[in-house]
């Protein structure tokens, strides 16, 4: 066997073996999601474009299909993107459940301090908000994107994201949904971003407390910018 042979197998060995360890599916959810983070900040700034008007927003839909024209063909771009996102929610929710499986059997005794019983449920709002984001993705993509749920017949209109959007959060359960699938994000980023320093070594002792406080303020600035949309269709600011 020659020396590239064993190094061609031992390099997919060696990737499988981090994949089974505890740091490499941490470092997996860290690494994705602060892809999915990023995505999430870019698509915050385009909804709030909807307070500039329908010709904006409606424009920036039709460019996010035209952007890499002709070298990519309408809409291509944001196939792969999508396909990036898609890839990386799996390897996330993967990691992330695997992770929990392999908490569970190293800890199988309940948590007996106060200490521990608050990391418990740090970590349980983390699994269950993480859930209820994976719901709302799924009916956000058949609501907004497909335009399967939530309209009138007829009702929804192609590349008319303002007129979508405004006539999606005029009905108001879906909108409280919306409010409430941010608020678990937002739980989720706080943790999240806080987590996913910590595992790339970026958090030490002297900036702890300050990396805290940007993983919670990135936090809120994106829960506030998303609801920000539904409750301004509901108070009439956007029609």
């Amino acid at each position: 066997m020659t020396e590239s042979t064993v190094a061609t197998k031992a390099a997919p060995n060696r990737l499988l073996a981090l994949w089974n360890s505890v740091i490499g599916k941490k470092v997996v959810m860290a690494l994705t999601g602060a892809v999915l983070i990023l995505f999430v900040i870019a698509h915050m700034a385009g909804n709030l474009k909807i307070f500039s008007g329908p010709v904006e927003i409606n424009a920036y839909s039709r460019f996010l299909r035209e952007v890499g024209w002709p070298e990519l063909a309408y809409g291509q771009l944001l196939w792969i993107v999508r396909i990036v996102l898609l890839i990386c929610a799996f390897l996330h929710i993967t990691a992330a459940s695997q992770l929990t499986r392999m908490n569970w059997k190293a800890r199988p005794v309940g948590y007996g301090s106060k200490k521990d019983v608050e990391t418990t449920w740090g970590a349980l709002t983390m699994r269950w908000g993480g859930v209820l984001l994976a719901v709302f993705i799924v009916f956000h993509l058949f609501h907004f994107t497909g335009g399967m749920v939530g309209f009138q017949p007829g009702q929804f209109e192609h590349l008319m994201v303002y007129q979508n959007v405004v006539a999606g959060f005029s009905v108001w359960p879906i909108s409280f949904f919306y409010i409430v699938a941010m608020f678990a994000l937002c739980l989720h980023l706080d943790h999240g971003i806080w987590s996913a320093l910590q595992t790339l070594g970026w958090v030490t002792t002297d900036n702890t407390k300050s990396v805290r406080a940007i993983s919670r303020i990135i936090a809120i600035v994106i829960f506030a910018g998303f609801i920000s949309v539904p409750i301004s269709v509901l108070a009439g600011w956007v029609r």
